[in-house]
């Protein structure tokens, strides 16, 4: 604030930015839900919460995993590889994100840090190498069937509770999603010949 001619006080415009702002605390907690106007019970945004949150890290760590299989896998079908699953690391990733908004849609807070992630989710950490294509088709399938275990359990939960909401993206979009992708990881491990019978 400057001093004017008069004596008054006037704020003063700056385009400084204010750097370095730490302190404060949190203003919510991870954990909690803060109340909004969605005709949802206090348990049922609690129960998509912890569920969403847990299929977010879930996501969250799938996707880093499709990212590493992408970079790293090898052989005769490399070039098909690579691009699959690239747009499957692209997919997820976009569930990443619908899924953290409908967390934050009920009021609570959606796991962002992926240090956070790797602490909530059920995934398997993979080798710090390289696997054998088959092997790295494996891990990716093993990852989707427990996330798909998971969505279907917490999606006829969320329906009985009246959370239409999260049904439904746990259904069309978590579920449809995953079971596609597992489709198509699942038939490159079919042992067939490429030219003769």
């Amino acid at each position: 604030m400057t001093a004017t001619q008069d004596g008054t006080q006037q704020v003063s415009s700056s385009s400084q930015p204010s750097l370095h702002q730490h302190g404060g605390g949190e203003i919510q907690t991870f954990g909690s839900v803060k109340q909004f106007p969605i005709g949802l019970s206090y348990d049922s945004r609690m129960y998509a919460a912890e569920k969403l949150n847990r299929t977010l890290a879930d996501t969250q760590i799938l996707h880093a995993l499709y990212k590493k299989c992408h970079w790293n896998v090898r052989g005769a079908t490399f070039y098909q590889l690579h691009l699959l699953l690239d747009k499957h690391a692209g997919e997820q990733l976009a569930l990443v994100d619908t899924i953290a908004e409908r967390i934050q849609s009920l009021g609570a807070v959606a796991v962002g840090d992926p240090r956070h992630a790797a602490e909530l989710t059920s995934i398997p950490r993979p080798p710090n190498g390289v696997e054998p294509v088959p092997a790295m088709l494996s891990r990716l399938l093993d990852a989707h069937e427990q996330i798909l275990i998971d969505a279907h359990k917490a999606a006829a939960k969320s329906a009985e509770l009246g959370d239409d909401g999260t049904n439904d993206l746990l259904v069309s979009q978590v579920i449809r999603t995953g079971e596609l992708q597992c489709w198509f990881l699942a038939e490159h491990l079919v042992d067939t010949p490429l030219v003769r019978i």
